[in-house]
């Protein structure tokens, strides 16, 4: 249940995202003079908020023999539905690899890295590979992309999907000659069409969007991937009060995890670099501290190891620590090649 239900004035809902408060929950432990202070309101509009979402979640009805709480799933049942479902893959073999074949859905994956060094081309790839068929072995899905940065390019997009149509026809030749008939009948348009673009500018507005996925893709069942980038941009401006920062970032990325579950579907968010110094050495780090880092299911850094892409999965609650290099190429992501040197005009 989300605080944009409550019957209250739309300037209250706002100082309530804004603040951090996004469901019940976060509003249930509270009292109405924290809250007060923290809306910066009067006592009395505060203790109205907390009437209505007490009415609304029904925290004043005595009866809760009707609550129901979902689970009961076996983890036999649980390992064999992660196995059956397939994993996006990011184009690159040695990238799959070390993923465990590609991302997986129903997990939160976290790709971070310094500007430059291919994360949006990552992630305009796996919005073109999510839509790859079940026959060909991909999930025949649909992409939301929520661009924070101003870096998405659709032209790019296009160049990307038009490759990514070629490798699908050359892959059902291939299966044809093994008496296995598969056709690909996708236009480089009809995988535009298939990614919802949505263009975030301040920290409020990525608030309210991530609540109003649940919605959206309610509405839109064939979305298998979401796509943040990045999760840092606005996070990294003008905040002074870490605590609401933290606060923030924890609510939405509970929210993720929530929508990953919910819906079978991965999320992958995108977070920018820095540096740390770390005993008398400064060491490649991602943005918003530790405990951000807690908030992610799996987290790849990617890094430049000479002229060479590397990427390294740094977590992962069933994979162990390893490392791959990888390439952006004009037709995106793809294995490292031996030559490969760094090109400076695509990124």
């Amino acid at each position: 249940m989300e605080v944009g239900r409550l019957p209250i004035s739309a300037s209250l809902r706002g100082k309530l995202i804004s603040a951090g408060y996004t469901t019940f929950a976060s509003l249930s432990s509270l009292s109405h003079s924290d809250l007060a202070r923290d809306l910066k309101i009067p006592e009395s509009e505060a203790l109205e908020i907390l009437k209505a979402a007490s009415l609304d979640c029904g925290l004043d009805k005595p009866d809760k023999s009707n609550v129901i709480v979902n689970g009961a799933q076996t983890a036999w049942e649980m390992l064999h539905e992660e196995q059956s479902f397939p994993r996006i893959t990011t184009s690159s073999s040695d990238l799959d690899n070390i993923l465990g074949g590609g991302i997986n859905c129903k997990e939160v994956t976290e790709i971070g890295g310094l500007p430059g060094i291919g994360k949006t081309q990552m992630g305009i790839q796996l919005a073109v590979n999510v839509q790859i068929p079940v026959d060909l072995g991909g999930l025949g899905g649909k992409a939301v992309y929520v661009d924070t940065e101003g870096s998405f390019m659709v032209e790019r997009a296009l160049q990307i999907a038009k490759a990514s149509i070629v490798e699908m026809s050359n892959y059902t030749e291939l299966l044809k000659k093994k008496n296995r008939v598969c056709q690909v009948d996708i236009q480089p348009t009809d995988i535009l069409d298939n990614i919802f673009y949505f263009r975030i500018c301040t920290y409020t507005e990525q608030i309210a969007l991530i609540n109003y996925l649940d919605k959206f893709i309610l509405e839109h069942k064939d979305v298998k991937i979401v796509i943040v980038d990045s999760v840092t941009f606005h996070f990294r401006q003008d905040f002074e009060d870490l605590a609401l920062r933290t606060r923030l970032l924890g609510g939405m990325a509970l929210k993720l995890m929530n929508l990953a579950k919910k819906y079978n579907l991965a999320v992958v968010i995108f977070n920018q670099a820095t540096t740390k110094y770390v005993e008398g050495s400064f060491q490649l780090s991602l943005a918003l501290g530790d405990s951000w880092s807690h908030c992610c299911t799996n987290r790849v850094i990617l890094h430049w190891n000479g002229d060479e892409r590397n990427a390294y999965l740094d977590k992962s609650p069933s994979l162990r620590s390893a490392s791959a290099s990888f390439s952006v190429t004009s037709e995106g992501i793809r294995n490292s090649a031996s030559n490969h040197k760094r090109i400076k005009l695509i990124y």
